[in-house]
């Protein structure tokens, strides 16, 4: 009765500090701009299932995307077994579905285990790809420190979780081949991995400690979910709760098809309408003053820009398929995002605690992000082509520029020469109009 208890509050504590902590990060979210994504429903459930519960474009790295899905499905179907535990812990009983699904059971936790055993093998690979192999994109400069050590955590926390599912599952076998089953008529589970490795390791202890072996299994997994569960919203690992929706709401239009600032496209379209007097005074509901031009600060992005920096990864494809970085430039599109992420916590916290009307001074271009980084991106999109989760971090580069442009003025020298010919000429070139085509007349 005392477990019982004991597991009735760490559940309603486990659940509740990931609720706590989830409505932090989605009124964060809504610090951004409104946008309308609401459209095409179907086409957004496609990419959704497609990219998100998919994996898609994955595997446009075959070996990584192997090791990938292995943890990936060891996730999904593990946390149905996590269902069983809950009821047991709840109630104070023992493999509740076994009576009820009997040998289609049997066929479930051996499925999971194989899978845990092939995650096992995944973990191992990818904790030598980041500290032994030293792949490239793992070891830039936006990846020491905190991004180091969380993508080490997270693996060390699976290893912990997979010790304990085969110490409970192994436990279980050895008792029941000395028959001290939990539960009536059951003399072995007959589970795919346990059943070898059960006699292999645990036939040697006494009853009392297999009992006692079983409950450290039970206990340490539901305390690593618990920890893990909370562990997320923290950890770049929260893109598997956020890459559904985050593919949900993609953008869907062409790649390379840049958003119109619409305060400066009514301004151009009321300078082609014949009838539009440009010294009348302003409406009342064009009064007050005007929308910023582009983002200097995470409030002047969209909710979908916020919600892209909570969905990322960390993995640095986008880094490592952008041209400006391969030739030395400073931009890291994967920097972006995380600059981001954590502008826009370090607001978020500000804002709960001062008000939503305080502002702390500081700036995502500037205190975050240089110009240096965003002058040398060349809008190709690689990044957004790249990305497993289609984040957009050439959409944020693209609005921190026109900020840039359109409200301090600042561009590189080696652009204000284009610009003025534009503006004069109509070309970026330094000639008249009149003599562009002067070399067809031969």
């Amino acid at each position: 009765m005392i477990s019982q208890v004991f597991f009735i509050l760490l559940l309603i504590i486990g659940f509740g500090l990931f609720a706590w902590n989830i409505q932090f990060i989605r009124q964060n979210i809504n610090l951004g701009k409104d946008l309308d994504r609401s459209d095409q429903k179907s086409k957004r459930l496609k990419t959704m299932l497609l990219v998100a519960f998919g994996q898609q474009k994955m595997f446009q790295r075959i070996l990584p995307a192997i090791f990938h899905l292995f943890i990936y499905l060891a996730f999904l179907l593990t946390s149905t077994e996590l269902i069983e535990i809950i009821v047991d812990g709840v109630f104070g009983i023992h493999r509740f579905f076994h009576p009820y699904l009997g040998s289609l059971y049997t066929l479930i936790i051996s499925t999971i285990e194989l899978l845990s055993v092939l995650a096992f093998v995944a973990t191992l690979v990818f904790l030598a790809r980041r500290n032994l192999l030293k792949v490239p994109r793992f070891q830039m400069s936006e990846m020491s420190g905190w991004p180091k050590l969380d993508g080490n955590i997270i693996l060390y926390l699976e290893i912990v979780l997979l010790i304990c599912v085969f110490t409970m599952n192994g436990a279980d076998e050895a008792l029941y081949l000395q028959g001290e089953s939990h539960l009536p008529g059951v003399g072995t589970f007959g589970f795919l991995v346990s059943s070898f490795t059960g006699p292999l390791f645990f036939n040697s202890f006494d009853v009392e400690t297999l009992h006692v072996l079983e409950r450290i299994g039970w206990w340490g997994h539901i305390l690593v979910v618990f920890a893990f569960l909370n562990y997320l919203p923290i950890s770049k690992h929260f893109h598997i709760i956020m890459a559904f929706p985050n593919t949900y709401y993609s953008n869907l239009n062409n790649k390379g098809g840049l958003t119109n600032l619409s305060a400066v496209k009514e301004e151009v379209t009321k300078m082609f309408d014949p009838n539009f007097d440009p010294y009348a005074a302003p409406s009342d509901g064009e009064a007050g003053m005007p929308e910023r031009f582009g983002a200097k600060d995470v409030e002047d992005l969209t909710w979908k820009n916020l919600m892209d920096s909570y969905s990322c990864t960390e993995c640095g494809r986008c880094t490592s398929a952008c041209p400006a970085n391969q030739t030395g430039k400073k931009l890291s599109p994967r920097k972006i995002m995380m600059d981001t992420r954590d502008r826009l916590d370090e607001l978020g916290r500000a804002k709960r605690k001062n008000g939503k009307d305080y502002h702390d001074g500081k700036s995502l271009l500037g205190d975050y992000v240089s110009e240096e980084e965003i002058w040398a991106c060349t809008s190709c999109n690689a990044c957004v082509q790249e990305c497993p989760v289609n984040i957009d971090p050439l959409s944020i580069i693209i609005d921190l520029r026109r900020y840039a442009v359109m409200e301090e003025s600042k561009v590189p020298s080696e652009l204000a020469g284009m610009l003025t010919n534009i503006e004069n000429n109509g070309a970026p070139w330094q000639f008249a109009q009149a003599d562009r085509f002067k070399w067809a007349e031969e």
